[in-house]
C-alpha cells in the first residue's frame, strides 16, 4: 500500500494512471490498456460505408432515370390524347369530310367554314390550312396515323367536288424510347347523321 499526498491509503496498481494520460488510456488493475480503432478496423469500416454509399448512389440513379423516362412517356402519350380531341372535336362539328383522301390525311370543312387537312408525315401529325398551305405542328414523335373514313349514301356536296363521309376512326401511335402507345377515337360527323 502507498499513501497519496492526503494521508490515504492507495493500492500501488494505480500508479501507472496519469492524470494528463486520463483520456488516453484506461487503467485497471494496474494494466494499461490503449483505447481506439486499428488500422483494420478503420479500413473494414471505410469499406462497409463504400458499398453502401455506392449502393444508395445506383438506387438514386436508377430513380432519376426512371422518373425521366416517365415523365417523356407521360408527354407523348399526353400531346397524343390533346391532339385527338382535337381532330375529334373539330370533326363532330364539321362537315363535308372528303373520303377519297389517302389513310394519312383527313380533309374537311370544320364548322366555322374553314378548309383544313390533318396529315401524318413521319413522325409528325401536322395540322395544314388549305387556305394559305400552311403547315402547323400537332404532335410528334408519332410513328403511324391513320384516318379511316366511312362513306355516307350520297357521297357529294352541293358542288360536286368532294365525296363525303359519316364517320371518321383515328388511330395514333407514339413512340418514346422503347415505349410506344396506340390511341384511338371515333367521330360522327354530326351534320350528316340526317337520313
Amino acid at each position: 500500500m502507498f499513501l497519496n499526498c492526503w494521508g490515504r491509503e492507495r493500492a500501488l496498481a494505480f500508479l501507472s494512471c496519469r492524470r494528463n494520460n486520463m483520456s488516453k488510456q484506461s487503467c485497471h488493475h494496474g494494466r494499461v490498456r490503449r483505447t481506439g480503432f486499428t488500422i483494420v478496423e478503420c479500413l473494414l469500416g471505410l469499406a462497409i460505408s463504400v458499398v453502401l454509399l455506392t449502393a444508395v448512389a445506383v438506387a438514386f440513379n436508377a430513380s432519376i432515370m426512371n422518373y425521366r423516362e416517365n415523365e417523356q412517356m407521360y408527354q407523348a402519350v399526353n400531346s397524343a390524347r390533346q391532339a385527338l380531341m382535337r381532330m375529334t372535336s373539330q370533326l363532330r362539328t364539321g362537315h363535308w369530310v372528303e373520303w377519297l383522301e389517302p389513310d394519312n390525311r383527313c380533309r374537311f370543312t370544320t364548322a366555322r367554314g374553314q378548309d383544313i387537312t390533318y396529315e401524318f408525315a413521319d413522325p409528325n401529325l401536322y395540322l395544314i390550312t388549305n387556305s394559305d398551305h400552311r403547315k402547323y405542328l400537332l404532335c410528334a414523335n408519332v410513328t403511324a396515323a391513320t384516318f379511316t373514313k366511312t362513306q355516307t349514301s350520297g357521297g357529294l356536296d352541293p358542288e360536286g367536288n368532294y365525296h363525303d363521309c359519316k364517320s371518321v376512326q383515328i388511330s395514333l401511335t407514339v413512340r418514346c424510347g422503347d415505349f410506344q402507345r396506340t390511341l384511338c377515337a371515333a367521330a360522327a360527323i354530326r351534320r350528316n347523321l340526317a337520313p
